[in-house]
C-alpha cells in the first residue's frame, strides 16, 4: 500500500469530483428553471437528486459487498460523465422530461461514490494516517465547493450551458483516471452480502451508544443545514438587494475557508484516540450551529462574513471527527454505517428543505435558522445528559466481588 501516493490521488480525485458536483448543482438548477420557467420543475429536479442519494444509501451496502475496490468508483464517475454528456446530444425540446432522470442519476452517483470511498478508505491508507487523510479530503471538498459554486455562474454567462456541461463531464472523466492507479489492500471479509445487514447495524448501535449519538446528532445537523441552505439566498438579498449573488459568493467563500482551516486544525490537534475524535465531532457541531445562528442575526455584510468563519470552522472539525471515528469501526460494519449515514443525511436534507421553506414566509431568517439549528444543539444537550446519567448509574452500581 503506497500511502503518500494513494492519499495524493484520492485528495486530487475528490477535489475534481466535488468541483464537478458543485458546478452542476448550480448550473443544472439554473438550466432547469430557464428551460421550464417553473419553480415546481426546479423542485422536482432537486427532489429527484435527493431521491437518487436515498436510493444509493439503501443499496450501497449490498452493492459494495459484491463489488469492492476501485472499479465501482470509476464506474460511478463514468455514469455521471455520461449523464451530462447526454445533455449535449438530446434535443432541448426533449430535455424537460429527461432532466429528472439526470438528476436521479447524479444523486445516485454522488452518494455511491461517497459511500464507496469513505467506507474503503482504511483499505487505502493505514489507520494512523486516516485523520490527516480525512482532513485533506475535507479541505479539498471545501475548496471545490467555493470554486464550483463561484465559477459556475461565470462560465454560464461567458460560454453558455453546453460548455459547462462538457467541462463538467470532463471533470468526472479526470477523477476516474485518478482513481485508476489506486491500490486497495485485500479485504478481510467475504465480500458477498451478509444476511440481516441492517439488523446487525442496529444491534451494533445498541451496544455502541456513542456511535448512535454521533449519528443522531448528524441527523439533527442535517435538518439545520437544510434550513440555512434555503436561507442563504434570502439573507443575501435582504442585506444587499443589488448584489445578492456577490454577497452569497463571498459568504460561501469565507465559510468554506473556515471549513478548510477547521479541517487542518483538527488534523494537527494532539490526541487521536476514539474519545478525542468523538469530542472533536460534538464540539464542531456545536460551534457550527452557533456560528450559523449568529450569522443569520446580522444586519450588515461584515457581520455576516465575520460569523461565517466559525460556522465553517465547526463544519471542518465535525466532518473530520465523524469520518475518522466511523472509519475505525470493524470492516464488517463500515459499509452499513456509511450507508445509514448517507440515508440520514439525504432524508434529513430533503425533508428539512421542504419543512423549512414555508417558515421563511412567516418568520425572519434569523428566527428560522435559530429554530432549526436548535435541533442539533438540543440533541447535543440530550446526549450530554444521557452520558451524565450513565456515569451516575455506573458509579452507584456496586463493585462485583471477585
Amino acid at each position: 500500500m503506497s500511502t503518500p501516493r494513494n492519499t495524493q490521488l484520492i485528495v486530487t480525485a475528490r477535489l475534481i469530483s466535488d468541483f464537478g458536483a458543485f458546478l452542476n448543482m448550480v448550473a443544472l438548477a439554473t438550466y432547469v428553471y430557464l428551460l421550464s420557467n417553473s419553480a415546481m420543475s426546479v423542485g422536482i429536479f432537486l427532489a429527484s437528486r435527493v431521491g437518487g442519494g436515498i436510493f444509493a444509501s439503501l443499496i450501497g451496502t449490498a452493492f459494495y459487498r459484491r463489488r469492492g475496490g476501485r472499479v465501482p468508483l470509476i464506474a460511478f464517475d463514468l455514469l455521471r460523465a455520461g449523464l451530462l454528456g447526454l445533455l449535449l446530444v438530446v434535443p432541448v425540446a426533449q430535455q424537460a422530461i429527461f432532466l429528472p432522470v439526470v438528476a436521479f442519476g447524479l444523486g445516485l452517483g454522488n452518494s455511491m461514490f461517497a459511500i464507496g470511498l469513505n467506507s474503503q478508505l482504511p483499505r487505502l491508507i493505514p489507520s494512523d494516517q486516516l485523520l490527516k487523510a480525512n482532513a485533506w479530503i475535507t479541505s479539498a471538498s471545501s475548496a471545490a465547493m467555493v470554486g464550483g459554486s463561484l465559477v459556475s455562474g461565470l462560465l454560464v454567462a461567458g460560454f453558455g450551458f453546453e460548455t459547462v456541461f462538457a467541462l463538467n463531464a470532463l471533470t468526472y472523466l479526470l477523477a476516474a483516471l485518478l482513481i485508476l492507479p489506486l491500490r486497495f489492500a485485500k479485504t478481510t471479509l467475504d465480500e458477498q452480502p451478509g444476511r440481516g445487514e441492517w439488523s446487525a447495524l442496529m444491534q451494533c448501535l445498541r451496544g455502541a451508544p456513542v456511535i448512535a449519538a454521533m449519528l443522531a446528532v448528524s441527523m439533527g445537523d442535517t435538518l439545520g443545514s437544510a434550513a440555512h441552505n434555503v436561507g442563504f439566498p434570502i439573507i443575501s438579498k435582504l442585506l444587499s438587494p443589488d448584489s445578492a449573488s456577490t454577497t452569497l459568493g463571498l459568504m460561501l467563500a469565507v465559510w468554506a475557508s473556515g471549513k478548510l482551516l477547521g479541517a487542518r486544525i483538527a488534523s494537527r490537534l494532539k490526541g487521536s484516540d476514539n474519545i478525542h475524535l468523538e469530542r472533536r465531532f460534538f464540539f464542531g457541531v456545536a460551534l457550527m450551529s452557533c456560528g450559523f445562528i449568529l450569522m443569520f442575526q446580522q444586519h450588515s455584510l461584515y457581520g455576516l462574513l465575520l460569523f461565517s468563519l466559525p460556522a465553517g470552522l465547526g463544519d471542518g472539525f465535525s466532518e473530520v471527527g465523524l469520518m475518522s471515528r466511523l472509519q475505525r469501526e470493524p470492516e464488517s460494519l463500515r459499509l452499513p454505517i456509511f450507508s445509514f449515514l448517507t440515508l440520514l443525511q439525504m432524508t434529513g436534507l430533503g425533508i428539512g428543505m421542504l419543512i423549512a421553506a414555508p417558515f421563511y414566509a412567516w418568520w425572519t431568517p434569523g428566527a428560522v435558522v435559530m429554530l432549526f439549528h436548535g435541533i442539533p444543539l438540543g440533541t447535543l444537550l440530550a446526549v450530554k445528559l444521557l452520558a451524565l446519567r450513565r456515569e451516575r448509574v455506573a458509579r452507584s452500581s456496586p463493585t462485583p466481588v471477585p
